[in-house]
Formats: structure tokens, C-alpha cells, sequence
């Protein structure tokens, strides 16, 4: 199965939501209870990545329970900001009970951050930007997939939107860069679409009020200094890093 386009994978937003799920079992390596699903409706049918709440493994430094609500919000953040690529994920019940549903990604095993960033700068610039927006906590190169159409999707978003600094990522490239004008211009966006409504509304079931408060503050203040910050406070890299 190849990846379908960004504008297919929004189109399946609706088979993932509300098609019959069924689990085909466990994937490797996660560290989270993690399955491989198919989800049918009728003649549709896609693959997805289904991480249900009751397979979370607590915390010290994150609410129980919200690993798969922050997942779901990643990707609205993505789809609203228009970038990086994060597949579609919605939030819903499944055979284990709530979760996080994404589309499944076909992606070359082979290829992650540390094989792809010298061709792929722009994009992980992109990425970069995203991760301090989000306060990801864990950025691990395999966490960047190659999709047979030669474009990177982002994946594993469970730990981010802490209310402190987290940012832990192994993609320190841009650290103290300038941010480019046309990627400030869309965090502005993203920040005015937070005030108006449309983007809170869908973030504040799936996050803390004080998570939304401090995403907003986040985006305002990387606009206002206009470069990427440097590492810390705290650790600033994942381990593994791959």
C-alpha cells in the first residue's frame, strides 16, 4: 500500500472515525501498548496505527491517561499550521477502548533523521519549528519516516505539550538560526487562529486549559524573538536517540 497524497489523507478522516476497526496486532518496539488496525467501511479500507489509553505506560512528568489525547492534538496543530506532515490521527473508541487512530504510513525502514538531513534541510527546519511549537519532549530520528512518495511524516507525538520546557529532539541543526520570514508569517496565523476560537475548540478536549495557554505563549514568544532557541533548560536530547 503506498502513502496517498496530503489531500487523500484528509479525505480518510471519516473511514478513521467512524469504520470498523479491527486489530491485526502488536507492532514492535513501541513503548507503548501499539497496534497495527484496519479500519473498513463498505469498499473503504486504510491501515492505521492504533494506541488505545488502556496501553499507556505512566509517566513522572505527564497526567495518566493523555499520551493518546496528545497525539490527536499534534496533528491538528499540524493541519492548521499547513506543515510538517503528520498523518491523519482522530480520537475514538476501538477494541482496547479509547485511543488515538492514525493513518498508517508506508515508510523505508532504512531511512531516518541522521541518513536524510543533509538532502532534506528545509524539511527538518520545518520540523524543528514544529517541535519547539509543540514542546516535544521526545524527538528521536526514527520518528521521521520516508514515504515511498519522498515525503518525511512525523509520528510519536504522545509526550508532547507540557506547560514547562521539554524539548528534548536530536534536531539541534537550527539552534540559535533565524526563523524564515514565510514560516513566522504562518505561526502568526497559527497564533491568530488559537485566539479565534476555531483551533482552541478543537485543542481544549484533547489538552489541559493551561497546555492551550502555554502553546499560545510559546508560538507568541518564537515570533517575537524570530530565532530557534538553544538546548535546555534540562536534557535536551532523547534517549535512544534513533
Amino acid at each position: 500500500m503506498s502513502t496517498p497524497p496530503r489531500s487523500q489523507t484528509d479525505a480518510v478522516l471519516p473511514l478513521l472515525e467512524h469504520g470498523d476497526l479491527e486489530v491485526l496486532g502488536l507492532l514492535p518496539r513501541a513503548s507503548n501498548y501499539t497496534f497495527l488496525a484496519r479500519v473498513r467501511s463498505g469498499s473503504d479500507e486504510a491501515l492505521a496505527v492504533y494506541k488505545p489509553r488502556a496501553g499507556e505506560i505512566p509517566l513522572w512528568d505527564f497526567p495518566d491517561g493523555t499520551l493518546h489525547r496528545r497525539e490527536v492534538a499534534a496533528y491538528e496543530v499540524a493541519r492548521a499550521l499547513g506543515w510538517p506532515d503528520v498523518p491523519t490521527t482522530v480520537l475514538r473508541d476501538g477494541p482496547h477502548g479509547v485511543g488515538s487512530v492514525q493513518q498508517f504510513v508506508e515508510f523505508d525502514p532504512a531511512q531516518h533523521y541522521f541518513t536524510l538531513q543533509e538532502v532534506r534541510t528545509e524539511d527538518f527546519q520545518r520540523v524543528a519549528v514544529f517541535d519547539v511549537v509543540v514542546n516535544n519532549a521526545d524527538r528521536k530520528a526514527g520518528h521521521c519516516l520516508l514515504a515511498a512518495d519522498g515525503r518525511i511524516w512525523l509520528v510519536d507525538h504522545g509526550v508532547c505539550f507540557g506547560v514547562e520546557p521539554k524539548l528534548r529532539t536530536v534536531i539541534w541543526d537550527f539552534a540559535g538560526d533565524p526563523i524564515p520570514p514565510e514560516l513566522c508569517d504562518d505561526l502568526r496565523r497559527l497564533a491568530q487562529d488559537l485566539r479565534a476560537g476555531a483551533l482552541r475548540d478543537r485543542l481544549t478536549p484533547l489538552l489541559d486549559l493551561r497546555e492551550v495557554r502555554a502553546l499560545g505563549t510559546r508560538i507568541d514568544r518564537l515570533v517575537a524573538e524570530g530565532q530557534m532557541p538553544q538546548p535546555g533548560p534540562g536534557r535536551p536530547y532523547p534517549w535512544p536517540p534513533v
